[in-house]
């Protein structure tokens, strides 16, 4: 039962002093039967002195690793501390915690990784914005054969197992190539539908440039990577 998982909320913050006091609330009063844990990646403005001032779990990083390295340092905290489930939740206020014991239920009915998606009963838009996303999704299916409708969200739960597989390979960052290698893996991959809110504040680092060295990354590693790693 979901009542039983030990649950971490893992929550990657790069200079969000402006959203993670809002997503720190979110999280203590919709689940606070969740422990949740905020990786301060190196932020340069004054987000360490809001998580000091709130007392809240949280690991300091001295330099701004990414997103991969952030969240696979909240993947190892829940590893070497026996967790049953890991969320992966952004730090910029656009999840919802109200989704989150719906996805612990799908991991305890035998998912081992559910994917908080806007598209399972929504359709996505045609629009320039949904392009990549609808990229990524053929791009998945030609090499799987499985359908990944959001495999950009960054709204993902996952059991125990999967959180060694993050936890310890430095090959499997949290981003949409790396869901082939676990599909390969037979990995049981479910998607809830959610809704998400734009950024109240800040900018996301998807400017047009980034977008398009991004896109071509996750389809290279789509195509001639994630088909012909060695699946251990």
């Amino acid at each position: 039962m979901k009542e039983n998982l030990k649950t971490l909320v893992i929550v990657p913050a790069y200079n969000e002093a402006l959203n993670i006091e809002k997503v720190i609330h979110d999280l203590k009063t919709k689940v606070p039967q969740y422990d949740f844990i905020v990786i301060n990646d190196g932020s340069k403005d004054n987000t360490l002195e809001i998580l000091e001032k709130c007392g809240c779990n949280y690991i300091d990083g001295f330099a701004n690793l990414g997103l991969f390295g952030a969240v696979q340092t909240g993947f190892k905290y829940a590893m070497e501390h026996g967790y049953d489930v890991a969320i992966q939740f952004d730090g910029d206020g656009q999840h919802d915690a109200d989704y989150l014991d719906n996805m612990v239920d799908e991991i305890s009915k035998g998912n081992n990784i559910v994917i908080g998606s806007r598209f399972v009963t929504n359709k996505k838009s045609l629009s320039a914005r949904m392009l990549g996303s609808r990229l990524l999704s053929l791009a998945i299916k030609l090499v799987t054969f499985n359908t990944i409708k959001d495999p950009t969200s960054g709204l993902r739960a996952y059991d125990k197992e999967t959180i060694v597989d993050y936890a310890t390979d430095m090959n499997n960052p949290p981003e949409p190539d790396t869901l082939v290698y676990m599909i390969r893996k037979k990995r049981k991959i479910k998607e809830v539908q959610v809704e998400m809110s734009d950024r109240e504040f800040g900018e996301s680092y998807l400017n047009l440039p980034n977008t398009v060295k991004y896109m071509s990354r996750m389809l290279i590693s789509i195509f001639l990577i994630q088909p012909f790693r060695k699946v251990k």
